[in-house]
C-alpha cells in the first residue's frame, strides 16, 4: 500500500474512532478543513508538521498515521524512502518501525539538508527522542540549547519541549527514536 493510501486510511479510521467529524478534528489540529478530507481522500501531500498536528489532535503517535502493518520481514533499501517532508525545512522523516500496541516507541531515518532548521514543537507528555547521527553535522535537540553532534555521536533529550534538527552539511542523516513513558 503506497503511503498516501496508508495515511488515508489511518486518518479515517483514527478519526472516527475519536468520535470527531472532519471540521472538529481540523480545528483541533489547527489545519484546513479541506487538508483533512484531502488527506482522507488519499489526495493530499502532507507534511510532517501537518501528520503531527493531526497525530496530536487524535491523541495518536505520527507513526499511527503512516505505519504498515505486516508480520513479514521488513527491508527498507536506502534508495526506497517513502518518507514525509517537512514544509519548513530540507527534511525528510521516514518511519522505519511504529511501535507495536502496548509499547510505545517509534524509530525513523532522517534525512537532512543545510537550511531551514526542522523546529518542532512539544510532542505528548514523557515524550524523549534519542538520536544517533551517522553522517554529516547537526545542531539537535531542546531548541534553547542544541547540540552539535558528528557521525557517531547519540543525543537524548526531551521530545516534550520545543526541539530542533538543523542540518550543517550536505547529506545529514540520522536515526531518531521517539519514545512515550
Amino acid at each position: 500500500m503506497e503511503l498516501r493510501e496508508r495515511i488515508a486510511h489511518s486518518l479515517r479510521r483514527e478519526r472516527e474512532s475519536a468520535g470527531l467529524s472532519v471540521s472538529e478534528l481540523a480545528r483541533r489540529a489547527g489545519v484546513s478543513k479541506a487538508t483533512v478530507s484531502q488527506l482522507e481522500s488519499g489526495a493530499g501531500n502532507p507534511s510532517v508538521e501537518t501528520l503531527w498536528a493531526i497525530g496530536d489532535a487524535l491523541g495518536v503517535p505520527f507513526a499511527t498515521l503512516v505505519d504498515q502493518s505486516t508480520t513479514a520481514p521488513r527491508l527498507i533499501r536506502v534508495g526506497d524512502h517513502a518518507g514525509v517532508p517537512s514544509a519548513a525545512a530540507p527534511y525528510l522523516a521516514t518511519l522505519l518501525s511504529a511501535a507495536a500496541p502496548g509499547t510505545r516507541r517509534d524509530i525513523y531515518l532522517i534525512q537532512a539538508e543545510p537550511g531551514e532548521p526542522r523546529r518542532s514543537l512539544p510532542h505528548r507528555h514523557g515524550t524523549t527522542e534519542h538520536v544517533v547521527l551517522f553522517s554529516g553535522e547537526a545542531l539537535i535537540g531542546p531548541s534553547e540549547s542544541p547540540e552539535l553532534l558528528h557521525p557517531g555521536d547519540y543525543l537524548s533529550y526531551a521530545g516534550d519541549a520545543p526541539h530542533i534538527f538543523e542540518a550543517r552539511t550536505a547529506g545529514t542523516s540520522a536515526v531518531l527514536v521517539s519514545e512515550l513513558r
